[in-house]
């Protein structure tokens, strides 16, 4: 079952509605794309000119998975009566909705017809629970700030601060330039909400699209879109800033929140696609899908194998094409499943597991291995009492990897802002390699907590030098002649010394530096004017230990 439930403290919220009697609801793959009017080599008809210089830029080709649906096919099937509802070019397939089971034999008859499947089932009188069970707890506004930070977080300084977040934002990096695609289940109020006023008058909400409805989102839809936003896009200075701040959206609804259908993978399939050719950057997913309304149609844990499911294949195909897919884990750690759930368990994707405050594993958080053995989630962050702004414009507190999973693609978003040259899985790579535990990962936490200051150093093309388990440091030019630069992070504000010492142990220069937590570390050493050309050591020494690093000076003087 989806657990994109989240556990907001105070008030409950309980909904339960009635089902009712509906078409039926049908996937239709098709044989092929043959005689198409659209070609691979006139992309710029179908993949808008973002989505092509994503894929210049990672040398991927467009290739014929990229070409639309053949339109004849769909004529075809219009003229059988039935409404198309998604299309996939990725699968070659739609989705259709037919009142009678003459209108499927009418379409099981067309040569170019490859497969059906159910997409839905109903019940009569079944009722269905409110999928995002809501409590809420009210913050009182907050003025949270340290010195150290630029931005003003409020309520949202512990979820950044644990991941060492604001060394990115110090420096600039607040998600300048990235979009961010929001596949979710409706983002109630996001149009007026205070929260994201400074969204709508930079016009960073670029577009919108109801899978469900099959028409723009309409803003009076379920809130658990709007609260993932929240904690990506949120502005409000000393309340609530989120994790990219300065980033641009796509806000899609693919979730029916009033049902749990195999449909709604379907949806999920035409949002990635959507935000493919409309160009972005991430997609944020804090969606899961394991049992459905339809028990025929549940997944099983060995489906969890990264390659079964339809909406884990598309997550890898969205990932293939150069965007970076983040993920919630799922909701499901203190239940029987206890799993992951899908597209989490895709190989190349960025799956978000729970921690609290304190950085310790949340109870909820769904575990791995995925049912291939590989490590799931791969990160986590702060998913217990994530600070969320509701559809009042108030600062609420609340409980999910629905959560912890924006919280890590905001992230991601303004790391990636450095250097986007590297491709979605050297962000990844990066990511988990800064992590708390990148050198014993488990099934309950991944890789561990990540630390955005050393993720840094890791995507800056330079390998630090490990210090202590927290310090890193690099050194360069060297060989170098008459400057030597030492760039230096800790988790930690303190004094160092930098020492040049000649092979015999002899101090030739040497500089104390006040290092703090809040950015990367510059430290100029120039005082080697009169020094001879030769090898040298260079000495790190901090509160906890010293590290020794050779050194060649070559001069042409």
């Amino acid at each position: 079952m989806k657990r994109i439930l989240i556990f907001l403290l105070g008030l409950g919220v309980f909904s339960a509605v009635t089902g009712q009697t509906a078409p039926d609801k049908y996937w239709i793959r098709f044989t092929d794309k043959a005689n198409s009017p659209y070609s691979i080599d006139r992309p710029g008809e179908f993949l808008s000119a973002r989505a092509l210089e994503r894929r210049d830029r990672y040398s991927i080709p467009v290739n014929s998975q990229d070409l639309p649906v053949n339109p004849a096919y769909m004529d075809s099937i219009r003229s059988a009566e039935a409404e198309i509802l998604t299309r996939s070019r990725w699968f070659n397939a739609v989705t259709i909705r037919a009142t009678d089971t003459s209108i499927l034999q009418t379409i099981r008859k067309l040569p170019f017809v490859y497969q059906i499947k159910s997409a839905v089932y109903y019940k009569s009188s079944q009722l269905v629970k409110d999928k995002f069970e809501t409590d809420f707890q009210f913050l009182t506004p907050s003025i949270d700030q340290t010195d150290t930070t630029l931005l003003r977080y409020g309520q949202a300084t512990r979820q950044i601060g644990m991941l060492n977040g604001h060394i990115l934002h110090n420096q600039g990096f607040q998600g300048q330039g990235m979009v961010i695609a929001i596949l979710d289940g409706g983002f109630r109020n996001v149009n007026i909400n205070r929260a994201f006023d400074s969204l709508r008058q930079s016009n960073r909400i670029l577009g919108t699209w109801d899978f469900v409805g099959n028409k723009p989102v309409a803003y009076d839809e379920h809130s658990h879109g709007a609260q993932v936003l929240s904690t990506i896009g949120a502005n409000l200075s000393g309340e609530m800033v989120g994790t990219a701040p300065r980033a641009s959206f796509y806000l899609l609804l693919t979730e029916d929140t009033g049902s749990e259908l195999i449909i709604e993978e379907d949806n999920w399939v035409a949002g990635a696609e959507w935000a493919d050719s409309a160009g972005a950057d991430l997609i944020n997913s804090s969606l899961g899908y394991s049992t459905f309304d339809n028990p025929a149609q549940n997944h099983t844990y060995a489906d969890m194998d990264g390659n079964s499911t339809r909406i884990t294949i598309a997550a890898d195909m969205a990932a293939a094409r150069g965007m970076l897919v983040v993920s919630s884990a799922a909701n499901e750690g203190s239940t029987a499943w206890h799993y992951i759930t899908a597209p989490a368990d895709a190989d190349s994707i960025l799956t978000i597991g729970s921690v609290d405050s304190l950085g310790y594993y949340s109870p909820f958080s769904s575990t791995g291995p995925t049912f291939d053995r590989r490590i799931k989630p791969n990160v986590t962050a702060q998913g217990s009492w994530t600070a969320i702004v509701g559809t009042d414009g108030n600062i609420y507190r609340g409980s999910g990897t629905s959560f912890s999973s924006p919280v890590m693609c905001g992230l991601a978003a303004c790391l990636w802002q450095i250097n986007r040259s590297l491709p979605p899985m050297k962000i990844i790579e990066a990511i988990q390699a800064s992590a708390s535990q990148a050198n014993s990962p488990d099934s309950l936490m991944g890789y561990g907590i990540p630390d955005f200051g050393k993720a840094l150093f890791l995507i800056q093309g330079m390998n630090p030098i490990p210090l202590t388990d927290e310090s890193l440091f690099r050194i360069f030019p060297n060989p170098f002649a008459d400057r030597l630069r030492v760039d230096f992070f800790s988790p930690e504000r303190q004094e160092i010394s930098i020492q040049l010492l000649s092979l015999t142990g002899r101090v030739m220069a040497s500089r104390k530096a006040e290092v703090g937590y809040t950015s990367v570390n510059s430290i100029e050493l120039t005082e080697f004017h009169t020094l001879p050309n030769g090898m040298y050591i260079l000495r790190i020494i901090t509160e906890t230990g010293h590290h020794d690093r050779k050194v060649i000076r070559i001069s042409q003087r």
